[in-house]
Order: structure tokens, then C-alpha cells, then sequence
């Protein structure tokens, strides 16, 4: 019905009301209270740019998103290597095992990694005989690492594997045949050819693990708390919405503001690629 009446266009009502509803609506919601609760203006985002307790946590949740990305960046590139470079069989248990974590509920996972890596659990266990014993796993930032990177690596597997899984094999073995040794093949020929997998899979990761509240709630301290921990004491405790939208705004901007930085390096490379081309 509404092909017939909109044309090709009204096939997208059912989304764009959908999208209005889940995502427009609550944003403006968190706007308008950020800029008129209780007077209408900037005092709200002006009071969290001046407090300087806010301003570092601002900073804790980027370097931890950092952090979190690099460790995923780490352990999802050889992985995603050998999950194309395995057989049949092999391949579908490495998929599966990254598909598993991504069925099981986020709570379940975050309080296993409680179980793990509380005082005297199982990771201080194999790490006392190595003389690493007294490592502060549980209530730091370490532990809020672990936990987001294991939660958010299939996030970068499965670009990397997507990207890597269309690499030309006969480019490896022309750079081979050429006289080129393995590590020259992979640094001058593979690298390259992967990285929008390794672009895609990073800013999936670092944009989610900049709204983070459950994992860093439950691995990590009170005094290494993240933004999210902070936007629901303002609006769940002290019932501040003003405050509460405020650093909510804040964090989207500098969302968006990471977004369009990676879209222009990406613009910037492609263009780079074109001119050597050409």
C-alpha cells in the first residue's frame, strides 16, 4: 500500500518511525533537558566542562576505550588470520567460538570475569606461580579491561575476517614467487589490503566502549568510575537531569567527533591509494 501511494520511498516509513521512536525522540529528550533544566542555556554543559573531577573522567573513559581497542586489535588480528588461513572444519569452530559470546548475556560473562579475577580466584592462582601474585585484578582498571575486551573482540573479529577472507591470494603468492621473504609479504602485501578490517573492527569497538556501565560497574573501582557510572548517579541518585543530560550530550559530541576524525583518515588514505594508483 504504501509502494502504491509513496512510490519506492514509503517502503522506508516503518523505519524511519521506528528510528524516531527509539532514537531521535530519547535524544531530544536528553537535549532539551541538558540545555533547559532548570533554566534554559549552557550553565549544565559549562558546569561539567570547568569541573575538573569530570574532565578526568572524561579522559579515564577514552584512554580506557583506548586501551580496550588496542588489546582487541591484539588478539583479533591473529585470529581472524587463522580463522582463514584454517580448514573447513577448523574454521567453523573458530566462528563458532567467537559466535558463542555474543549469545550469552552480558551479566553472565561480566560476573564470571567477577568469579575469575576476584582476590583468590582462578587468574591469581596462575599467575602466583609466575611471582605475579598480588596483581589487582578486581576493583581496577585492569579488570574493567579484561572484561570489556573479552565482551567487545567478536565486534572486531568478524570485520577483520570479512575484510581478510576477500584478499586476493594470488597477490601472496605473486610477492612470494618475486622473491619477497614472509615478513615482507605481510608488512608490504597483506597488511595493507587488511586494514579497513582493522579500521572497521576499531571504531566498533572504541565507539562502544565509550557507553560501557555494566563491566566497569562490577571489574572496577569506585575511584577509576567511567562516564556512564557517573551519567547514572546524576540521574538515578541525585535525580539531576540537567547534569545527567549534560554529560550525555558531551559524550555524544566527542562520539561524533571520533567518527568524523576516522572517517577523514579513511577518506585521506583512499584518496592516497587513488593517487599512487594512478
Amino acid at each position: 500500500m504504501w509502494k502504491s501511494r509513496w512510490g519506492n520511498s514509503g517502503l522506508l516509513i516503518p523505519a524511519a518511525v521506528l528510528v524516531i521512536a527509539a532514537f531521535l525522540l530519547p535524544l531530544g529528550v536528553m537535549v532539551w533537558h541538558a540545555l533547559a533544566d532548570p533554566h534554559f542555556g549552557l550553565g549544565n554543559i559549562q558546569w561539567y566542562l570547568g569541573d575538573h573531577i569530570q574532565r578526568t573522567v572524561l579522559l579515564r573513559t577514552f584512554v580506557t576505550a583506548i586501551k580496550v581497542t588496542a588489546v582487541c586489535l591484539l588478539l583479533a588480528y591473529p585470529y581472524a588470520y587463522a580463522m582463514v588461513a584454517a580448514g573447513p572444519r577448523l574454521r567453523a569452530a573458530l566462528t563458532l567460538l567467537v559466535l558463542v559470546p555474543l549469545w550469552t548475556s552480558l551479566m553472565v560473562r561480566t560476573f564470571a570475569w567477577v568469579i575469575l579475577l576476584q582476590d583468590h580466584g582462578l587468574v591469581q592462582r596462575i599467575l602466583t606461580p609466575l611471582g605475579l601474585g598480588g596483581a589487582q585484578l578486581i576493583r581496577s582498571n585492569v579488570g574493567v579491561i579484561i572484561g570489556m575486551s573479552q565482551i567487545l573482540l567478536p565486534f572486531f573479529v568478524l570485520p577483520l575476517y570479512a575484510v581478510m577472507t576477500n584478499i586476493d591470494r594470488r597477490l601472496v603468492l605473486a610477492s612470494s614467487s618475486l622473491g619477497a621473504r614472509p615478513a615482507t609479504t605481510f608488512l608490504r602485501v597483506w597488511l595493507p589490503l587488511s586494514l579497513p578490517g582493522v579500521g572497521a573492527g576499531a571504531l566498533m569497538v572504541i565507539i562502544s566502549s565509550l557507553g560501557f556501565y555494566v563491566t566497569p560497574a562490577l571489574l572496577g573501582a569506585p575511584g577509576d568510575s567511567l562516564i556512564s557510572q557517573q551519567i547514572y548517579v546524576q540521574v538515578n541518585s541525585l535525580l539531576d537531569w540537567g547534569h545527567g543530560g549534560a554529560m550525555g550530550l558531551v559524550l555524544l559530541v566527542m562520539t561524533l567527533a571520533v567518527l568524523a576524525l576516522a572517517l577523514g583518515v579513511i577518506r585521506w588514505s583512499s584518496r592516497g591509494k587513488g593517487g599512487q594508483s594512478a
